[in-house]
């Protein structure tokens, strides 16, 4: 009886159609929204039966902030420097600009604490909203969760479980599954170099795509671990590239790096060792990355690697962020958004 009760109630979208159908001004109702003691007993009474009826939650940013914002989008980003983020960042602020707002970029540089006056810096500015690529599991994850009660944030890349209005990011272990499917066919099954302690915590879940797609074909996984920390990632791929290949810890002629930055320090440390690097019969080791870094395709040999859907992930994080913060409304169950990444099959591999 509920379901068809409730196919039968009217969706109500926003503020002013809640207080049509409510009997009530908009006046009346925001008052409400702001203090639920500052109005009549009775009036409280039956906007609370309204909001029972019509099954009808407001956007609490909205009332917080009582839509005197500004056109301005925040952006931040663990490293504005790092290529990868530069990409998301001309994609976001691109469509920011054509929706008519005003885009503000901050760089967290990898710090929590400057993260955290980043939001600080936010909340003064009353932007209309906010797209958080955090630090993940650098971020002090408390102050994350309060900044994203006070402002509306869009979390992407990174990703923090049920903080934000929204999460829009990529499906990293696919990422792996699909290379280990092109790489296992074309040739050896590959060995996964990663770091010990990786600063995004999509590692972790390229990590697991990698040892289920090899347990899915019989294989045994094959994981290399380097040292280092921070996002000196080329440098880390180099360093802990050379240490891992004068070790002999590889056993497969193919190596998979947990991402391009990796990828590009590896190769280096492959030239450095006198190894031919691609597909020739006559080739020491094939090398592939993930995220089709926009360096990728002008190293030597060309990287072969899984390219992220940038135009995809920027037009969601825009679209998820304007239409809540347009609609005064917001859902319970916070919307998450993957999408897969595209093999991109060059000479490396």
């Amino acid at each position: 009886m509920r379901c068809r009760q409730m196919a039968r109630t009217p969706k109500i979208r926003n503020m002013e159609q809640f207080a049509e159908a409510s009997g009530l001004s908009r006046p009346t109702v925001s008052k409400f929204f702001n203090d639920p003691n500052s109005v009549r007993p009775s009036t409280r009474k039956k906007i609370e039966e309204a909001l029972e009826r019509f099954d009808y939650r407001p956007n609490i940013y909205a009332i917080n902030q009582n839509r005197r914002l500004t056109k301005t989008i925040g952006i931040v980003v663990p490293y504005l420097s790092d290529p990868f983020f530069g990409e998301m960042v001309r994609n976001l602020e691109q469509k920011c600009v054509a929706a008519g707002y005003s885009p503000s970029l901050f760089s967290s540089n990898g710090s929590a604490e400057h993260e955290g006056k980043i939001f600080d810096a936010l909340r003064s500015m009353k932007p209309s909203g906010v797209l958080l690529a955090p630090l993940g599991r650098l971020s002090n994850q408390d102050a994350v969760a309060a900044f994203c009660q006070d402002v509306p944030t869009v979390l992407f890349d990174s990703n923090i479980k049920d903080v934000g209005m929204a999460f829009v990011g990529s499906d990293n272990a696919q990422f792996t599954t699909l290379m280990v499917e092109y790489l296992y066919r074309s040739g050896e099954p590959p060995a996964l170099l990663e770091m010990k302690t990786p600063p995004n915590p999509n590692s972790r879940k390229r990590r697991q795509g990698y040892i289920n797609s090899m347990k899915d074909h019989g294989l045994e996984p094959e994981i290399v671990q380097i040292d280092g920390e921070g996002w000196a990632l080329e440098d880390i791929g180099y360093e802990g590239g050379l240490r891992a290949l004068a070790s002999g810890a590889f056993k497969s002629r193919t190596v998979l790096c947990s991402n391009d930055r990796l990828a590009i320090g590896f190769l280096a440390a492959c030239h450095e060792k006198g190894l031919k690097v691609g597909l020739a019969p006559d080739a020491d080791i094939r090398v592939a990355g993930q995220d089709d870094h926009p360096f990728s395709r002008f190293t030597y040999p060309q990287l072969t690697t899984i390219a992220q859907d940038y135009d995809a992930i920027s037009s969601r994080s825009v679209e998820v962020l304007l239409e809540s913060v347009k609609s005064e409304t917001t859902t319970e169950v916070r919307p998450d958004t993957f999408f897969e990444g595209k093999l991109i099959m060059r000479k490396s591999a």
